[in-house]
């Protein structure tokens, strides 16, 4: 039989859970330092070891090195999302270029989804629904759609959206300017200097932003 007070106490702690700290929101979409290790480090074993070898051991030891990093999380028990998402990436890649034998191929899917992103950021702000708004209130705010009902938050997240969008427009056009110009090393290298770096700094951005007009945004009366 369940106890009224234990219950209610129970609640009590639950409506007073602490919100996470800034800096935890921020690892915790970036998967952490060792998320982003993981993911990288695949990529960076193709770079170099194409760079000094050769492609086919390049795309052979990515492909090993992501598989293995999933399995060593998978087999821990921990979460394997930036894993997996990585891995497919990588394992894409590894397909297209050992059909085309061509390195450059590695890093095609990249270049069209940084494009498919960009588009979609765009169109998002076009319509008046940015999509930045959308991911905040999934990811920090459990669904709550204030933000496009304030006009503070709905023109803030239009204006970071639309930077968003010009990482991604900047990204894609140097690595597809590589990719035409058949220079896979320095394609590859490009690849990891705009990968992460740029993003980190823009999700941390983002953050400190919302929650800065969010604290002078008077919540909505009931």
């Amino acid at each position: 039989m369940t106890n009224p007070g234990v219950e209610q106490t129970r609640t009590g702690e639950d409506e007073e859970a602490p919100v996470p700290s800034f800096s935890e929101q921020i690892a915790e979409q970036l998967g952490g330092v060792r998320g982003l290790v993981e993911s990288s480090v695949p990529v960076a074993v193709f770079v170099v070891t194409n760079i000094v070898w050769a492609l086919r051991p390049a795309l052979i030891i990515s492909v090993l090195i992501g598989l293995g990093i999933a399995g060593w999380r998978l087999s821990r028990r921990e979460p394997i999302r930036h894993a997996l998402n990585g891995l497919f990436g990588i394992g894409l890649g590894a397909f297209l270029a050992s059909r085309t034998g061509q390195a450059k191929d590695f890093h095609l899917p990249t270049i069209l989804y940084t494009l498919g992103y960009a588009a979609a950021l765009i169109a998002s702000v076009v319509v008046r629904r940015p999509l930045v708004g959308w991911v905040w209130s999934v990811t920090f705010a459990g669904g709550s759609e204030r933000w496009r009902t304030e006009p503070r938050l709905l023109r803030l997240f239009g204006r970071l959206t639309v930077l968003w969008a010009a990482v991604y427009v900047i990204k894609v056009t140097v690595l597809s300017s590589l990719y035409l110009a058949n220079r896979d090393n320095a394609l590859g290298i490009a690849r990891l200097v705009l990968g992460y770096p740029p993003y980190a700094l823009l999700l941390v951005l983002t953050v400190y932003s919302v929650r800065r007009v969010m604290r002078t945004t008077p919540e909505p009366a009931n």
